[in-house]
């Protein structure tokens, strides 16, 4: 019976999926490189060729190229509330789920809606959207993108409050970049195409600088990278590709180790756009009563930083950690294991278990690498 549930559930799945609308994101490194034109862009040439295409929500930013692409597109009436004495307009998400247009375009998926909206969250929105089978084209810059948060803050020294789960992007069909040069992107600023004229020379000495722009630049274009690799290995059937890698850092108690191999795997994970995760092997010894509170204070500290930097995060009880690693090495098809340096608690444990030569005869087998790191 379980075996027959398993098989209608699976066959319900790829109806829901079939019927599920497709979803297109256009990504941006900054503001006024151009997504919300190209959307619109893209919206006309869809009229002119008999789609039905509605405006869900566009932000014009009274750029006047952009308020010129709106003329003759159809747009659903945002929604009027009061809020805190005000009016406000929010995206009208009942209206296009009646209207049921073929294709809605919906633009700055990181906003937060107006409180009492159904959803919190605009991407919230979307999901439902494309679940009542309506395609969807919106847009985001990267710095709403969960995993990039912490990057960008660095290279731009802004905490971004509005944030979108990766996760949002991976239920993507369709992911473009809108890629602009650093001097095409001031070039824009001083022309006045992306802010209003008082708005220009302080953006030019906070985040328009060359450098932070050709950082965002970078950090964009891996992200699309990223996508494209995550559908081929997805959409492809398997063998039909090159393999993809898959890391897993492997971590002990011991907090300055721990944090080494993490961010070193987090690095080599970048480098090979992949997916990555940090795996911890509790065995017995370091129960929750028996750890002392350091080191569960510096466990905490690490699965934080983990998680910051992009990883899944495993945790499994298991009194042999070569067997724990195999386990999970096979369960989420794992290229590369990264380990700390042969002197570390970790990698003395598994030396001195028995079925050390079976995890290596296993891993060769599975042709799985082991990169120690220094």
């Amino acid at each position: 019976m379980p075996d027959k549930d398993q098989n209608v559930q699976h066959f319900l799945d790829l109806i829901r999926q079939s019927r599920r609308g497709k979803f297109k994101i256009y990504i941006g490194m900054s503001a006024g490189v151009g997504k919300t034109f190209r959307m619109l862009q893209e919206a006309k040439t869809l009229l002119r060729n008999g789609v039905d295409v509605k405006i869900g929500y566009v932000e014009t930013h009274k750029r006047k190229e952009t308020e010129e692409l709106m003329e003759g597109l159809p747009v659903i009436p945002r929604r009027k509330l009061f809020y805190k004495g005000k009016e406000l307009e929010e995206m009208d998400m009942q209206a296009i789920l009646n209207l049921h247009p073929e294709v809605v375009i919906v633009d700055e998926l990181a906003h937060t809606n107006i409180e009492g909206s159904k959803n919190e969250k605009r991407w919230q929105d979307v999901m439902e959207i494309l679940n009542a089978g309506i395609n969807v084209i919106s847009a985001i810059n990267i710095q709403h993108i969960e995993s990039l948060n912490k990057e960008v803050k660095a290279i731009t020294g802004v905490d971004v409050a509005e944030r979108v789960p990766d996760k949002v992007l991976k239920e993507a069909d369709e992911v473009v970049n809108i890629d602009l040069t650093a001097d095409e992107l001031v070039t824009r600023l001083k022309e006045g195409k992306i802010y209003t004229a008082d708005k220009i020379e302080i953006s030019l000495k906070n985040f328009f600088q060359s450098e932070k722009i050709l950082q965002l630049r970078e950090l964009a274009l891996k992200e699309v990278a990223s996508q494209v690799e995550r559908k081929i290995e997805t959409e492809l059937p398997r063998g039909a590709h090159l393999r993809q890698e898959r890391f897993l850092g492997c971590i002990s108690s011991n907090h300055e180790i721990a944090t080494k191999v993490i961010r070193k795997t987090a690095r080599l994970a970048t480098y090979y756009h992949s997916k990555w995760f940090v795996l911890y092997v509790q065995t017995a010894k370091e129960a929750g009563d028996k750890i002392g509170l350091a080191e569960q204070r510096h466990l905490i500290n690490n699965f934080k930083l983990a998680t910051e930097l992009g990883a899944e995060l495993l945790r499994v009880k298991h009194d042999n950690i070569a067997k724990g690693i195999i386990q999970i090495a096979e369960e989420h098809a794992i290229t590369t294991i990264c380990i700390g340096k042969p002197h570390l608690t970790l990698f003395n444990v598994i030396l001195s278990t028995a079925v050390f030569n079976q995890l290596l005869t296993k891993l060769s087998a599975s042709d799985i690498d082991v990169v120690i790191l220094s």
